[in-house]
């Protein structure tokens, strides 16, 4: 016998509603033509993947692996971990797959959940669904450029509101280890202002402490030195190239030398989208270079440019997950010895691409109205005994008010 105990979803997941599933849906159709406009290929790769994966891909001593990903041992033996993040997996599949004998730049999209152990947030969940991309096999700076764009024109097709887009430069080895030693030297006069979690991460990545959220930390990187102001010829060169990209294609965009992306494979470009309307945890998408990654994974020399954007994020900035449910119409029989025999009309209308909902629960004609209404029905098909006699429906517009007799079987073409 059981208690009867309610059982909720596990803390950081959620269910998604009917009412959301309508915008996601519309995220995911706007994203879909936009990838294909610029000719990349939609890629699924698995749920879970050999921990190796990510531990080699995205970096061993990052946040993500030290203490957000989900790894178990199946029965196997074998560590596996659920995805925390989409482009490591998809540069496994580009080097398992061959992909390198292909045209290049092979140019990939994803629509994918996500699974990270963290704090959950508002619109940030450890259950939460991506849209990615990556192009990989270019170190060209345009394929940077058109990526971001591929973002930008995404947010501007869903008319997200109030998006700014930040952009940095991570360097390249030639940059980046003088810098390195620049800063640690810094950062290790000041060791006593940091906590000992912080100098713990100084040792294996000091550049991540730009993106600490310790307000004593916050405060020692703002006198830092910056890579912005050490780069090598051939980095300049590149985030040149990227900035006067954008600056063709009319992508608005503000420089942030102190801009860092949380993951070990990230060179060269670096950016991120927010949204204002989101308050202090405005992001919402955000990407960038990775030209190590590949060969990090086992594969041949491929550098590659991507992003990833949170479909909840999203959702959140748009506010429409309390939209009315997508019907068209509502078939209203108000004799009861005729629903069944009405069954196939009703089939028919949705056969014709039509939304279409009908009374299962033996409703009044007032009642079925209600529903009809509350449902947010754009028309509603009534018919009658002597309407089905005459082989004709009343076709009431919901918004006007307004009624019609139509022909049955012309009622789909009408309301098309």
């Amino acid at each position: 016998m059981t208690s009867g105990r309610r059982i909720s979803a596990p803390r950081g997941t959620r269910d998604v509603l009917p009412a959301e599933h309508a915008v996601r849906r519309r995220i995911l159709d706007v994203a879909a033509a936009v990838f294909a406009e610029s000719a990349y290929g939609q890629i699924t790769t698995p749920t879970f993947e050999d921990t190796e994966v990510f531990a080699r891909g995205v970096g061993a001593s990052t946040d993500i692996v030290r203490k957000e990903m989900y790894t178990f041992e199946d029965l196997g033996g074998r560590s596996l971990t659920l995805r925390p993040e989409g482009t490591a997996a998809v540069a496994r599949a580009y080097v398992e797959h061959g992909m390198h004998k292909l045209p290049q730049p092979v140019k990939l999209w994803y629509s994918a959940p996500m699974f990270r152990h963290e704090a959950p947030q508002s619109g940030r969940y450890r259950e939460h669904w991506q849209i990615g991309a990556e192009a990989i096999g270019s170190e060209d700076p345009l394929l940077d450029a058109e990526a971001i764009a591929v973002l930008a024109e995404i947010y501007r097709r869903l008319e997200v509101p109030e998006v700014r887009l930040r952009i940095g430069s991570m360097g390249d080895d030639e940059s980046r280890e003088p810098y390195r030693a620049l800063l640690l030297d810094f950062l290790e006069a000041r060791r006593a202002e940091l906590p000992a979690e912080a100098a713990e991460r100084m040792a294996e990545n000091p550049l991540r402490l730009f993106d600490h959220k310790d307000p004593g930390v916050a405060a020692v990187m703002a006198q830092a030195p910056l890579l912005a102001d050490h780069l090598g010829g051939a980095a300049q060169d590149h985030q040149g190239r990227v900035l006067e990209a954008l600056d063709a294609l009319g992508v608005a965009y503000e420089l942030d030398p102190r801009l860092v992306r949380g993951l070990d494979y990230y060179t060269h470009t670096v950016f991120e989208f927010t949204c204002d309307r989101l308050g202090a945890q405005s992001g919402i998408g955000g990407g960038g270079r990775y030209d190590r990654l590949v060969a990090e994974l086992g594969g041949p020399d491929a550098p590659g440019v991507g992003f990833g954007s949170g479909v909840e994020r999203i959702t959140l900035a748009l506010d429409e997950s309390a939209a009315g449910a997508d019907v068209d119409c509502y078939v209203a029989v108000p004799d009861q010895a005729l629903r069944a025999e009405l069954l196939p009309f009703v089939t028919d209308l949705r056969r014709s691409g039509l939304r279409v909902e009908t009374d299962l629960r033996g409703r009044s004609m007032k009642a079925m109205m209600r529903h009809a209404a509350s449902i947010g029905a754009r028309w509603v098909v009534i018919v009658g005994p002597q309407e089905h006699q005459e082989g004709i429906a009343t076709v009431r517009d919901m918004e006007s008010g307004e009624q019609r007799p139509v022909p049955l079987a012309e009622v789909a073409g009408e309301l098309r």
